[in-house]
């Protein structure tokens, strides 16, 4: 009797071992939240990057151009992958971002991982690189960026320890899924100039090189309509360049130019790279649902012979 009642009781403990399986097998299948929802890009401060930076699954990247400016101080566990490494010639057009498998490699071999959150810095001039890399992951299907709001500069001024100590760490294992929802191509803005289609254009270069008062493309201007709002306005300024301003003084200065969130914006700059900063932005941290960039920028529309060009400088900058 007692025999049959263990073997009841083992088949008992089966059945609910076996129950709890099956009810989990959903749960192991659900998506992940970069799955469901895209993306995150933020911006965060140097005491955040400083108090996570032993963080396991955190992989810092400082994109800045001179491996030397690297070599003699960096942020502890930072790997150098220098933004100008990103872009080059495709046969067409001078300078493009590269080729998904080559991108892959870049990103497997500076430690990035599917779970990686990574962080992005440069100093200087260069914001635009730490927001281009930003832009390059998000376009990558990466789940979690976020840039360092200060850049190199920021983070130092804060008094927070420096190295000169290279990290060692294994490669990961990035796989790029390309998102192309978040760019155009110059057939989308040959169609958008033709058409009837509501874009708004933003055009983040100098003012004088969206007048076209300097001489350096094959022709000099900007698209028709286009809104000149120069990248460094979304900054504090000369006092660092890699800080943004107030994100209400942002939607302010959007606002006093008659675009909203409602609007399809279009960011189009010279090569791809001034665009990311305000997409990052302006998609990001301000929640504009419909914000996309023309990589080609102005170095492959000034190359067609067929599209129209505007000169003169923004009445309402």
């Amino acid at each position: 009797m007692l025999d049959r009642i263990k073997r009841w009781q083992v088949r008992l403990v089966a059945f609910a071992v076996a129950l709890v399986a099956v009810a989990s097998l959903p749960l192991l299948s659900a998506p992940s939240l970069a799955d469901s929802h895209g993306t995150e890009i933020d911006f965060v401060s140097p005491e955040w990057l400083s108090d996570h930076s032993a963080d396991p699954n955190l992989r810092i990247l400082d994109v800045r151009n001179n491996p030397l400016d690297y070599i003699s101080g960096h942020i502890p566990e930072a790997v150098h992958l220098a933004d100008t490494a990103f872009r080059g010639p495709n046969g067409r057009l001078p300078v493009q971002y590269w080729e998904q498998q080559r991108l892959e490699s870049m990103f497997s071999e500076s430690g990035v991982s599917a779970n990686s959150h990574v962080v992005v810095y440069s100093d200087g001039g260069n914001l635009l690189g730490a927001t281009m890399v930003a832009y390059l992951l998000e376009r990558a299907g990466h789940g979690q960026v976020s840039v360092l709001d200060g850049g190199y500069k920021g983070y130092r001024d804060a008094g927070l320890p420096t190295t000169r100590e290279f990290p060692q760490y294994e490669p990961g294992n990035f796989t790029l899924q390309d998102d192309e929802s978040i760019r155009v191509s110059l057939d989308q803005v040959r169609e958008y100039l033709s058409g009837d289609a509501d874009v708004v254009f933003i055009d983040p270069r100098p003012a004088s090189l969206f007048a076209g008062e300097d001489d350096v493309f094959i022709r000099n201007g900007h698209i028709p309509g286009a809104n000149n709002i120069p990248w460094p306005t979304f900054t504090i300024g000369e006092d660092n360049f890699h800080r943004l301003k107030a994100l209400d003084d942002i939607e302010a200065l959007m606002a006093s130019r008659g675009i909203t969130s409602d609007d399809d914006i279009i960011v189009t700059c010279s090569t791809g790279r001034e665009a990311t900063l305000q997409y990052v932005v302006l998609k990001h941290l301000l929640g504009y649902p419909h914000v996309r960039v023309y990589e080609g920028s102005w170095t492959e529309y000034s190359a067609q012979p067929d599209l129209p060009v505007a000169t003169g400088r923004d009445p309402r900058a």
